[in-house]
């Protein structure tokens, strides 16, 4: 199967020796001017977030990043790193996924889709060669905002009969549950590869992987958000608005906050499947020191450094 490359580092921007946290602070900084909700053209903005969704589940995976450093220049090289779950068997239809917010070359290299049994091990039906289909799976690329609210999505799936060179492409709805968490399996019963002698077809599972988000992390239903804030907010305390999937809410940071304390708002995470309940939302505390000062605020903190007995180093003592 004949596929595009992708270069990675050009998408987010960044050299090939970048960091692990200037891949993290590239990839926050385009997706937020990209997020479809922000940008004007939507459906550009769309595809350029799952592109750069895409290159930042790759380098920012180091296990993904050193197989995708590893491939270089023989990325195009038949065998130079075989599909997972391929197999190595002659019989295998080759396939590979549209809709998934995936590309081929990411479909090809590292989502680790797979074929589940081939046509015959479950055995023939007495009295006849009736054979089922193997079940494939996949991955498909979820954002949160459809995570939280559900969404159906068009899917196509095209496989490649390696015999008969014969390409069959189908077209499909898949739903995308409210709350489906991270790692969960999406079944699609019968759009798995077609059986034989009128045996029924497999089923096709696709794994839900989250889209990064700038803002917003998951695990489970739980939505978590890092939220910065000043040095005077941490010690006075102070009513903030912070973001959510689901609106904006008022948040209050008790006085003598400290750095990496998280505060929970209950319910405001991912829904929990039909039971009506939700996930919580954990704001993650981030103090920021300023990295310039007025003469007038270099003063205050004079002055502040006169009059305080704090010593943070008191414990060590």
């Amino acid at each position: 199967m004949s596929v595009e490359f992708k270069d990675y580092y050009a998408i987010l921007g960044v050299p090939r020796d970048a960091s692990a946290a200037d891949i993290k602070k590239a990839f926050r900084k385009l997706a937020r001017k990209h997020h479809p909700d922000v940008a004007r053209d939507k459906k550009a903005a769309e595809e350029k977030f799952k592109e750069i969704n895409e290159a930042n589940e790759v380098l920012g995976d180091s296990e993904k990043r050193g197989k995708y450093d590893r491939l270089g220049a023989d990325w195009q090289h038949e065998g130079a790193f075989p599909r997972p779950g391929g197999g190595g068997r002659a019989a295998a239809h080759e396939f590979n996924f549209g809709g998934t917010g995936f590309s081929d070359f990411f479909e090809q290299y590292f989502s680790g889709a797979s074929r589940h049994g081939f046509p015959g091990e479950t055995g023939p039906r007495p009295g006849a060669h009736r054979h089922c289909g193997a079940d494939i799976e996949g991955d498909i690329l979820v954002t949160l905002e459809e995570a939280m609210r559900g969404a159906v999505r068009p899917v196509s799936l095209q496989m490649t009969d390696p015999r008969s060179g014969r390409v069959r492409t189908h077209t499909f709805q898949v739903r995308i549950p409210p709350g489906v968490t991270n790692g969960k399996r999406i079944r699609v019963p019968g759009q798995g590869e077609t059986g034989s002698g009128g045996g029924e077809a497999g089923d096709l599972y696709l794994r839900v992987r989250h889209a990064a988000h700038p803002d917003f992390s998951t695990q489970g239903a739980d939505v978590f958000h890092e939220l910065d804030i000043a040095p005077w907010e941490a010690v006075l305390g102070a009513d903030v608005s912070v973001p959510t999937l689901d609106g904006t809410v008022k948040l209050r940071i008790p006085p003598g906050s400290e750095n990496g304390q998280q505060l929970r708002i209950r319910g405001r995470g991912l829904p929990k499947g039909k039971s009506g309940e939700h996930g919580d939302f954990l704001v993650i505390l981030s103090i920021q020191i300023p990295a310039q000062t007025s003469a007038e605020e270099r003063a205050l903190w004079e002055k502040l450094r006169q009059v305080s007995s704090f010593n943070p180093r008191a414990h060590s003592r």
